[in-house]
């Protein structure tokens, strides 16, 4: 992936969470608005970077297809007024379903660790397999990654539990009004330090853990595994 290609973290949290709760907290009321409105706005920034961000690298990314598909549920919950106990089940449904992925794929050729983590985006995959065929150790590594597939899928069982608590405890009011919209934007705000930055927080924890793995197993350092360009 070439600089140019990768995301800039800032602009990205200020599109998709910054703006979208502030539009929902500051512009619901009916002398702004109006709850429909505002609600429709919102949700057009993370849909449209979502958009924007595929065509941009001519390929859509599954996590933006799934921070597409999880904002129209969000808009249709709020939408059809839904009772607010279903927003927070789409809260959990999301990082629950991949979690439930990431663990059963465990069970197959290609464990989803490969693609969510030990991925040529941030390793040097070809060096590595070739450096543990070498030491003979590739059965010892392939069981270090079935290991992380199991700590991977715990991440998003508890951003998934994370995600339900905050938006019980954030979301009480009836959908299509303007105090859901208001409680939907805090919710917004406070999903990132929250659940999002712990979040981070186990994955680079999990992503050292499998680079020092691999370091012990095929004799490389760190900094030769990673992918730096």
């Amino acid at each position: 992936m070439s600089k140019s290609d990768r995301p800039n973290p800032l602009l990205e949290i200020g599109i998709t969470i910054i703006v979208p709760a502030l539009v929902l907290m500051k512009l619901s009321g009916a002398e702004q608005l109006g709850p429909l409105k505002a609600l429709l706005l919102a949700l057009a920034f993370p849909i449209g970077w979502g958009m924007w961000d595929g065509w941009r690298r001519r390929r859509l990314n599954w996590l933006s297809v799934l921070g597409i598909v999880s904002t129209l549920l969000t808009g249709g919950i709020g939408l059809l007024r839904l009772d607010a106990q279903w927003l927070a089940v789409k809260e959990a449904l999301v990082p629950g379903l991949i979690g439930v992925a990431v663990l059963v794929s465990n069970w197959t050729r290609w464990p989803l660790i490969r693609i969510l983590v030990f991925n040529p985006d941030l390793f040097d995959v070809d060096r590595i397999q070739r450096a543990l065929v070498e030491r003979r150790t590739a059965v010892h590594f392939e069981l270090r990654l079935r290991q992380a597939t199991r700590l991977l899928s715990g991440t998003f069982f508890f951003s998934s539990a994370a995600n339900y608590v905050l938006a019980r405890a954030v979301v009480t009011s009836a959908a299509g009004t303007e105090a859901f919209n208001q409680e939907l934007g805090r919710l917004t705000l406070l999903s990132y330090p929250v659940i999002a930055l712990p979040s981070m927080a186990m994955m680079m924890g999990l992503l050292y853990w499998l680079a020092r793995s691999a370091k012990a197993l095929t004799g490389l350092e760190i900094g030769d595994m990673l992918r730096t360009s």
